[in-house]
């Protein structure tokens, strides 16, 4: 039996983008702020559509969780007053001050690396560039957890 060959062609994303202008336009990394593409009501709206969904979202994955820790803590605490299982609390709480001294000693030196310094000045940056959008955001947001 012969054995098929495939052939492959490769595709060269840095030479296809540049006889594209299209691509330029949507994946471009200096792209601008949204102020310069939207109106403010436009702006307005899509912040506060996606603050509101990420809200509402938050409001319940927080009250699911905050549910799922409160029963799993509430049912440790049955199974070890019946017996079914021995919590070593003193090694617990040795564990607990352990890290609390760890945070204490990282919160001290309150030095952020070069790598989140520049995520967060990127987020700055940004913030101040989209003022009205993420208005818009912050307001959808406090009414998603609010609903």
């Amino acid at each position: 039996a012969g054995v098929k060959e495939d052939s492959f062609s490769v595709l060269d994303l840095a030479e296809y983008t540049k006889n594209r202008p299209w691509w330029r336009k949507v994946f471009a990394p200096s792209s601008g702020s949204s102020a310069e593409k939207y109106n403010v009501a436009t702006q307005l709206v899509i912040g506060g559509v996606t603050g509101w969904c990420t809200g509402f979202i938050f409001q319940k994955v927080g009250k699911l969780a905050a549910t799922a820790v409160g029963g799993g803590f509430f049912l440790l605490q049955i199974a070890n007053h019946t017996g079914y299982i021995k919590v070593d609390w003193k090694l617990v709480e040795r564990d607990v001050n352990k890290a609390k001294q760890q945070l204490k000693f990282h919160s001290s030196g309150n030095k952020m690396s070069p790598e989140v310094k520049s995520r967060v000045d990127e987020v700055i940056i940004f913030l101040k560039k989209n003022v009205i959008l993420t208005g818009g955001f912050a307001g959808g947001f406090l009414l998603g957890m609010a609903s």
